[in-house]
């Protein structure tokens, strides 16, 4: 087993916990706009980004045909900030986002889970190609749980894992939607602060241990580019070699996000996500470790959303 007991079935999402969930999507929704309203960007610096709140629902009452009734809310964000003048040039990013569906009686589950930001500090060598510093955190909001024959396992947690990535190197960086960033010099800490998951030696961890220390090369190479009108793409692909543990068992994190606007408000999204990480283990539903395994996350959602 991944963790040394069951958890018990607890229902933390009450019919009340569920409009304040909703709410507060909402809330975070609006004050975005709002400050796109009255935010001025000017002279060196620029920003993009944008926010969207997808709600889907379905009621079943004595339906013949079968079927249950459910809920999802997905909620997604992105932000962009830069400041480019003379030979320097840095850039900020926040991407959060979280989604919950409901069915029938059963419990309410997550069906998404993000935290992720990203300082990058380049110094203009020649042409298009800069000295680049980066510093990159990840992490999730909640719990994660697998559902097992007895009752549901922990297997994530916030800051478990987190992921703390520094590296120094160089940028091909023409404009704002490409750049390619080279960094021989990295180093990865991963932290595990759930006391079971690390007991259980999660995440390549030791037993008992609560972060993981690892040096070695990463690429990271970004696109954002409109495919045609009202249509733009943005994918972010990483890739980390440990040099003193299995250098050819490369760490892979590939996003990318297509965001079709249909008015102002309105938009179709589509996000995927594939990772490859060779400390990261599947656990079966009887809560065993199945060894690493490529994971692939896709969302489709129409809703709310504003592009800026």
């Amino acid at each position: 087993m991944l963790n040394g007991k069951n958890t018990k079935k607890v229902n933390f999402y009450t019919p009340i916990m569920k409009y304040l969930l909703i709410f507060s999507f909402a809330l975070l929704f609006t004050t975005a706009l709002d400050a796109q309203d009255t935010a001025a960007v000017e002279g060196p610096w620029n920003y993009k980004g944008m926010a969207s709140l997808n709600f889907s629902q379905v009621s079943l009452t004595n339906w013949a045909q079968g079927g249950e009734s459910s809920y999802a809310v997905n909620a997604l964000s992105a932000f962009d900030l830069n400041y480019t003048k003379n030979n320097n040039s840095w850039t900020g990013s926040l991407d959060v986002g979280y989604g919950i569906q409901k069915t029938s009686e059963k419990m309410a589950t997550k069906t998404d889970d993000h935290l992720e930001m990203m300082s990058k500090y380049g110094r203009k060598a020649s042409g298009f190609w800069y000295f680049n510093g980066m510093l990159n955190f990840r992490t999730q909001f909640t719990r994660g749980y697998k559902g097992t024959t007895d009752g549901r396992l922990v297997i994530s947690d916030f800051l478990s894992p987190g992921y703390i990535i520094f590296s120094l190197g160089m940028e091909y960086k023409k404009d704002e939607s490409f750049f390619a960033a080279l960094s021989p010099v990295s180093s990865k800490i991963t932290v595990v602060v759930n006391d079971s998951l690390s007991a259980a030696g999660s995440f390549g961890l030791s037993p008992g241990e609560k972060t993981r220390l690892e040096i070695g090369a990463s690429v990271r190479i970004g696109l954002s580019k409109d495919l045609m009108e009202n249509v733009s793409l943005t994918s972010t692909l990483d890739l980390f070699s440990n040099y003193l543990d299995k250098p050819q068992n490369i760490d892979i994190s590939w996003k990318a996000l297509v965001n079709m606007k249909i008015n102002r408000f309105l938009s179709v999204n589509i996000s995927t996500h594939m990772i490859y990480d060779d400390d990261i283990a599947y656990v079966d539903n009887e809560g065993i470790s199945q060894g690493p395994r490529v994971q692939f996350k896709e969302m489709l959602g129409v809703g709310l959303s504003y592009k800026f």
